[in-house]
Order: C-alpha cells, then sequence, then structure tokens
C-alpha cells in the first residue's frame, strides 16, 4: 500500500470481512460447509496486501453459531506487532427486522463481565453474546472444536513475550455491540500472557442500560472508540432512535409519515428501558456529504434504502479511508426471463468467480460456465414458479433482484429497472425500461392510469403521466400485462413538478 494505515482502518476492514458469506447458499448447504466457505472467503482477504489490513493477518479461529444468527472470528497479525483481533458479526437480516427483533423489552444481569457490583443488558445484546461465546469451531476449521476463549487462550500462549500482546474488540453493526459485551468479558479473565485490550466498533446500537455503561467506562482500554457515521439510524437503537424521524436533510429523503410511525412503533420497544452509548464516540460524515444520491426522494423506499446505504461496510470503509474489500457477487439481470428446464440462460452481472455456483430459487444448477466476471452461462434445473437467480462463491450470495428472476413456463416477469425523466410536469412524455412488457400492457402512475401508453419493445414502453390530486410528490410507475404487475422500487420513481 502507499500509505501507512491507521487503527481505524485496519480494524474497519477487520469488521468488514465478518459479513464474508453470511448469506448461506439458496438452494441448501450444511453449517459446516458455509463455515468452510466463509473461512476460504476470509483467508483470502487476510492475505490481500491491497487491503487495509496489507496481507498482514492470519486467521486462528472461526465459528458460526447454531442457526447462522451470528459468527465470530480471531486473527493475529503477522508482521511482529503481536497483535489479535476478536471480530464479532451480528445476525444477517433486513435492518428493519434487525431492529424489531432485537429484544430490548427486557433487561437481564451480565455477570459475565466481571463487574464487581450488578449491571444490565439488553435480553437480546445477551442472547448474541452467550451465542458467540458458546460457539464452537467446527473440525474443519483453525482451532478445532474450540469455544472463542479457548482459542485465545492458545493465540496468546504461542505469542511471543515481547511486545506484550493487544487484543482488539470489533465489529460492526450488532457486530460492535457484541463487541462492547466480549471487552469486559475478556479483560476479566486470566491469561497466558496478559494482554491489554481495546475497543473500536462501528455502527454498533447499545447493549446495555447506564450501569453497564459506568462499568465498561471505568476498564482502562488502551483504546476505545466508538465510530458511528452521524446519519447512520442503527447506533441511535436504542438511546435516541426517535430523533432519526427528522432525517435527512437537503438533499434527502425526508421520512414519509409511514417512516415515522415504524420508527416510532419500534422506539416503544425499549418498554421504558434507558439504553445508553458506552465508550468515547466518534462521528463521522457529520455534514452529510456522503449519500447515496439516487436515494432522495420522499417515499418510504428511498428512506430505508438510504439507511441502507448509510450503515453499510462499503460506507464506513469509505468515510475511515481503508480501500474497498472484494464484494460478493451481483447479479444485474437475466436473459430470457422465463422458459423450461435445460434451457440456456445468461446471467450478467459482477464478481463472479471461477468457484461461483448457481441457483435458480431453491434448486441448484448443476451445469453452468463462468464465461467471464460479469457473464455466466447457464442450463436452468428443474423448477416451478417465477423464481430469483442468484450467484455465490466464497465472499458471498448475491442478493435477489427483480431483473434477477425467472419464469418457469412463463410468462416473463414484469419489472421496470428504469424511467426517464424522473421528473416532470403532468403529460410529460416518460420512457419506461425493464422486462416482460406486451402490447396492451398499461401504465398506473400511483393509482392513475396513464391515457397514452405506446408499446415499444419488451424491454421498454413509453407513457404520459396523467394529473394527481398532488401534483408536486413522488410516485412508483408500474406496469401490469395482464395479471401481472411490476414491483415498486427506487428505479421507478417519477417526480411531479406541477402542471
Amino acid at each position: 500500500m502507499a500509505f501507512d494505515p491507521t487503527t481505524a482502518q485496519v480494524t474497519m476492514t477487520l469488521a468488514a470481512f465478518a459479513a464474508t458469506g453470511a448469506t448461506p447458499r439458496p438452494s441448501g448447504e450444511t453449517p459446516q460447509q458455509q463455515t468452510e466457505r466463509i473461512i476460504t472467503g476470509i483467508n483470502a482477504q487476510l492475505s490481500d496486501p491491497s487491503l487495509a489490513t496489507q496481507g498482514a493477518w492470519r486467521l486462528v479461529w472461526l465459528a458460526l453459531s447454531e442457526a447462522n444468527a451470528n459468527m465470530a472470528y480471531i486473527a493475529q497479525s503477522t508482521n511482529g506487532s503481536n497483535e489479535f483481533a476478536v471480530v464479532a458479526r451480528g445476525t444477517d437480516a433486513d435492518l428493519t427486522d434487525i431492529l424489531e427483533d432485537l429484544d430490548v423489552g427486557t433487561v437481564v444481569p451480565f455477570p459475565e463481565s466481571g463487574s464487581p457490583t450488578p449491571i444490565a443488558v439488553s435480553k437480546g445484546a445477551m442472547d448474541a453474546f452467550k451465542r458467540v461465546v458458546n460457539a464452537s469451531s467446527i473440525a474443519a476449521s483453525p482451532s478445532p472444536n474450540a469455544t472463542l476463549t479457548q482459542a485465545l487462550t492458545a493465540a496468546l500462549n504461542s505469542a511471543p513475550p515481547s511486545p506484550q500482546p493487544t487484543v482488539y474488540l470489533t465489529g460492526h453493526s450488532l457486530g460492535g455491540c457484541i463487541a462492547t459485551m466480549l471487552a469486559p468479558y475478556l479483560q476479566a479473565k486470566t491469561w497466558p500472557k496478559q494482554p491489554k485490550f481495546a475497543v473500536i466498533t462501528y455502527a454498533a446500537p447499545t447493549a446495555g442500560v447506564q450501569s453497564f455503561v459506568d462499568y465498561f467506562d471505568s476498564v482502562p482500554w488502551v483504546i476505545d472508540e466508538r465510530h458511528n457515521n452521524a446519519y447512520d439510524l442503527v447506533p441511535h437503537a436504542w438511546a435516541d432512535l426517535d430523533t432519526t424521524a427528522d432525517w435527512y436533510p437537503s438533499p434527502g429523503p425526508q421520512a414519509t409519515e409511514e417512516v415515522k410511525l415504524l420508527i416510532g412503533a419500534i422506539s416503544k420497544r425499549t418498554k421504558g428501558n434507558v439504553y445508553v452509548q458506552p465508550g468515547t464516540l466518534y462521528p463521522m460524515n457529520t455534514s452529510y456529504t456522503s449519500l447515496a444520491k439516487n436515494l432522495v426522494n420522499k417515499t418510504t423506499q428511498d428512506f430505508l434504502g438510504q439507511v441502507a446505504f448509510q450503515h453499510a461496510n462499503s460506507t464506513y470503509l469509505d468515510l475511515v479511508g481503508a480501500p474497498a474489500v472484494p464484494s460478493a457477487p451481483v447479479v444485474t439481470d437475466v436473459t430470457p426471463t422465463f422458459g423450461a428446464p435445460g434451457a440456456t440462460v445468461t446471467i450478467n452481472g459482477t464478481g463472479f468467480s471461477k468457484d461461483s455456483m448457481v441457483d435458480f430459487g431453491d434448486f441448484a444448477c448443476p451445469t453452468r460456465n463462468i464465461d467471464s466476471d460479469s457473464r455466466i452461462t447457464a442450463k436452468v434445473p428443474d423448477g416451478t414458479g417465477v423464481v430469483h437467480v442468484r450467484v455465490t462463491n466464497t465472499l458471498g450470495t448475491s442478493p435477489a433482484v427483480a431483473m434477477g428472476q425467472f419464469a418457469y413456463g412463463g410468462p416473463a416477469p414484469v419489472v421496470v429497472s428504469a424511467v426517464s425523466p424522473t421528473s416532470g410536469k403532468v403529460g410529460t412524455l416518460v420512457t419506461i425500461s425493464g422486462s416482460g412488457f406486451a402490447d396492451g400492457a398499461t401504465v398506473h402512475f400511483k393509482d392513475k392510469a396513464s391515457d397514452s401508453v405506446k408499446f415499444v419493445s419488451t424491454g421498454q414502453i413509453t407513457a404520459t403521466a396523467p394529473g394527481q390530486l398532488d401534483d408536486h410528490q413522488t410516485v412508483n410507475l408500474t406496469v401490469t400485462v395482464g395479471k401481472a404487475t411490476s414491483p415498486t422500487s427506487p428505479a421507478d420513481e417519477f417526480t411531479y413538478t406541477g402542471r
């Protein structure tokens, strides 16, 4: 690398690695298969000299908890600095699901902290902590059949006596929340070579109430840093989640009434428990200059999309000035979008590798050819209905996308991928791109049908914008062919600018 990476750049990169292979393969894989896939992916990233970790770390332990709920790993520096990193991953789920499912309505004791006086954390955080400390590595992984503390004990025991070992506790999102609990738990133990402990978290929601914070802040950490994107909603859970309902500043998006109701409902899940963030806050992006510029309209979908962007590993890596980590595969589209088993389909996207596997819904595709890192040719496996085509490799699984659907037997899925222009007055001629279009299709701007629709091709149609009761709003544009209507997304939004 051309620069000497900072501690924040290194730890955020290690935290980002924890997302490797987080989603199980859609057609199914055993916990051991998924664990081995994660290990292969993390090893490849740890050995990459172009990243902030500079290829100077090695994996010494990794365990996936039951039902893929959490994952943690230990890495050791190989450059003579005698450093270790304990990295946690939270639940792999939609952000709103994470916030709704984490049990914060009940607080429980946290005796594992080593505090001489009782302290309390949320039951949800405690459950995640227990899953991590009780998880055992599988036989095929480093430090086979060991728990986190067993593996760290062995690693410290084999470490050189000088310099004094340093153990970093880190993680992003719920992984950061878990790290704030692992830190006092590990610090309170006796080790073969007593290390120094540092806690550096990213985007972490709160783990406990004031008693937890009082004890956490009394511990002599060598480093204690809480790095938060100022416009990331997740770290505001659960201390002051309501404040996020006033987001986002210009250029937006502003929260809709639906979003405000959602945030209010989630905030009430604390049932009166007052949560407090531990540690020293290091805010980033305070001027809101880092944003997803295509997600600024006042719609629920844009708001939630912006929330996801502000919370993403990639955004945090950019904010700390670290190189982006290699991405999991992404499917952009498939062609054709309908057919029978045995048909040949071209899958377009990014991040494809020679070890990429393809699934049509829940069915594995045994016959595929990796033409390049952006194209795969595959034979359709047996299946029924409309399914998402997804690609999995050692870095992860591609997300389900509308343009990546395949319909067994047809008709083709109806999808809107873009509109042009994205704003205009009533009567503006709008070109709609996508797939599955047919002659006779109808186009709606919100709930108003366009009275001038022209079919151009299966991938393009034009329509004029009808009048609305409010001619200064952003609406979703949908195409209906027969009984099929395109799903809504930020890609189909049109903003009215008047009459």
